[in-house]
């Protein structure tokens, strides 16, 4: 179902005395309305059905009502409108009305001129979110490609054994790439060996998938892993980013479904994704698997609220 946006949330730290300069997210966010002005519209997907599904950790369905506390103080840096457009919300384990709800509400975003960044839930959010970008290409896009990048422990390639899960959104995608006569463009960038079996890894290298595994991402070999991602852009039209916390080492983001024993350093993944947010081909952002029951004093929020600033940053500075 649809949930209208807790403007409630949005509460936090007021410095008057420096006028708009001083000003935070909890002071320029407004809920979203039919005739709003093209802005950043965050969007929540309350859903950990995909993770208990795939036998991980539940508890992600709290996710986006906790990183919208921990985005209500981050500094107001862009001028372009900041919008709540509200959550929608898995009910009764139908994950599958619930991706197809998400994709719709991102096809209106996306018509309305807007920049979707999707709060998750689980990484089950990836093929919701397909959905709409997948539905607002054909309708206004058609002649253009569009390029999958997933920060990701997991290549998220799973067969769906009978449903879809947390785990099997990109091969969802896949599928739908082929009934529809699309190119599957799919690179995942921090993918952990002792986290995919060779079948995962062989699946990859059949439906053509681009894989950069963590332990590739060193400071010494940081400006190869860029020229690789640049290479995937030039590719490609469009970007779908996606960003799976458990991608981080679980020092640092304890609070997922499955932490990573090595991951990506968090001052590694941030000129990567400098990298791809400055193509300004990003149309649409999601970040998923934050689990507020496995956080330890709001680290992990905190975290994962500044890659959202970092990602609203770069899709305003792109406009």
């Amino acid at each position: 179902m649809l949930q209208l946006a807790d403007m409630r949330l949005w509460s936090g730290r007021t410095d008057s005395e420096d006028g708009k300069a001083g000003e935070r997210w909890h002071q320029r966010i407004t809920p979203l309305q039919l005739d709003s002005a093209p802005g950043l519209a965050i969007l929540g997907f309350s859903s950990d059905e995909g993770v208990r599904r795939n036998k991980g950790r539940i508890g992600a369905a709290k996710g986006p009502r906790i990183l919208r506390l921990a985005m209500a103080n981050l500094p107001a840096t862009f001028d372009a409108p900041l919008y709540d457009a509200g959550n929608v919300r898995v009910e009764k384990e139908d994950l599958e009305s619930a991706q197809s709800l998400l994709g719709a509400r991102v096809t209106e975003l996306l018509d309305g001129g807007h920049f979707p960044l999707v709060l998750g839930g689980g990484h089950e959010i990836a093929y919701g979110s397909y959905q709409g970008v997948a539905r607002w290409m054909r309708e206004l896009h058609r002649d253009k490609t569009l390029g999958i990048i997933n920060f990701d422990a997991h290549l998220d390639l799973r067969i769906p054994a009978p449903k879809g899960s947390s785990g099997t959104p990109f091969y969802q995608i896949a599928e739908q790439c082929e009934i529809n006569g699309k190119p599957f463009n799919y690179l995942c960038v921090g993918a952990a060996d002792n986290a995919n079996t060779p079948a995962l890894y062989n699946r990859a290298d059949e439906l053509g998938a681009q894989v950069i595994r963590d332990r590739e991402i060193t400071p010494w070999n940081l400006d190869n892993v860029r020229e690789i991602i640049e290479g995937f852009i030039g590719g490609v039209d469009l970007v779908y980013l996606t960003v799976c916390l458990d991608v981080f080492p679980a020092a640092v983001m304890p609070a997922v479904s499955a932490p990573s024993a090595r991951g990506v350093p968090l001052e590694l993944f941030e000129p990567l994704l400098d990298t791809v947010l400055e193509s300004g081909k990003v149309c649409l952002a999601d970040m998923a698997e934050f689990n507020p029951y496995f956080d330890i004093e709001d680290h992990a929020a905190r975290t994962a609220a500044r890659i959202g600033f970092q990602i609203a940053n770069g899709a305003a500075a792109a406009k």
